[in-house]
């Protein structure tokens, strides 16, 4: 019997969306596992870009325990997050031709490394700027989006594209458009969006898929361990001693 207080449902939309990822994109989020694995073997370095919420399945996979210690965020001052002021000046900026390009020129990011971009819309202009520059460097790309925005909305990009179209490696967290998961006679607007928690989850999947992979290969995957645990802070020392050419967030 399906649950009838807007909580419960909301809890069911999120596992119903969670059980669709895992169905329809358990091979593309192999691929983006062996794309990140083998980044690491080959040299390379890794990094994650999101503009406003987007950024928190970002965030997610740096300097996480249980996460891959070479994951560097790739920040743009004032879109990271909400706490710039005014909040709205995030979106604007995320709308900017020319900005990304800016961003990625002053960037360490160079060819040979891989980039995951994470944009629930891939519409603005950040974001696919982000990607098709990225490329031109050299750069693999993976982004994280839904695609279905693509078919929905119109792109603000200059070349009418979406961030789908120039990566590498696209994973589809069959997020609706609007990004709100119920509704009710008694509330004006839908609500309850579930984009950074299954988002958050295609990149936890990632990076689980990545550890994997590398395991495979013979190759002890660079993880960090929590560091409220006995022995955590001397392990990631050692870690990050070892990758420090490849991590840039102590720097």
């Amino acid at each position: 019997m399906s649950d009838r207080k807007p909580a419960g449902q909301y809890l069911d939309a999120a596992i119903d969306l969670l059980r669709r990822v895992r169905a329809e994109e358990a091979d593309g989020i192999e691929a983006a596992g062996t794309l990140l694995a083998d980044t690491v073997e080959q040299g390379g370095r890794l990094f994650a870009f999101g503009a406003g919420h987007s950024s928190l399945a970002a965030q997610d996979v740096v300097y996480r325990a249980g996460g891959l210690a070479l994951m560097n965020l790739l920040t743009v001052p004032g879109v990271v997050g909400v706490d710039v002021m005014p909040a709205t000046l995030g979106s604007a900026l995320e709308r900017v031709d020319g900005l990304a390009s800016a961003v990625l020129d002053s960037s360490p990011l160079r060819e040979g490394d891989t980039l995951v971009i994470v944009s629930l819309s891939g519409r603005n202009a950040m974001p696919v700027e982000m990607a098709m520059n990225a490329r031109a460097l050299g750069v693999r790309t993976i982004g994280v989006t839904s695609v279905a925005y693509a078919s929905e909305t119109t792109s603000r990009h200059s070349s009418g594209t979406f961030l789908k179209d120039h990566c590498d490696i696209v994973l589809d967290s069959k997020i609706a458009v609007g990004d709100a998961e119920l509704t009710l006679d008694t509330v004006p607007a839908p609500f309850a969006p579930a984009s950074t928690v299954v988002t958050s989850a295609l990149m936890q999947a990632m990076m689980a898929a990545a550890a994997g992979a590398l395991a495979d290969r013979g190759i002890e995957p660079p993880l960090l361990r929590s560091g409220n645990v006995d022995g955590g802070h001397d392990w990631n020392g050692r870690v990050l001693d070892q990758y420090r050419d490849r991590i840039f967030y102590q720097r």
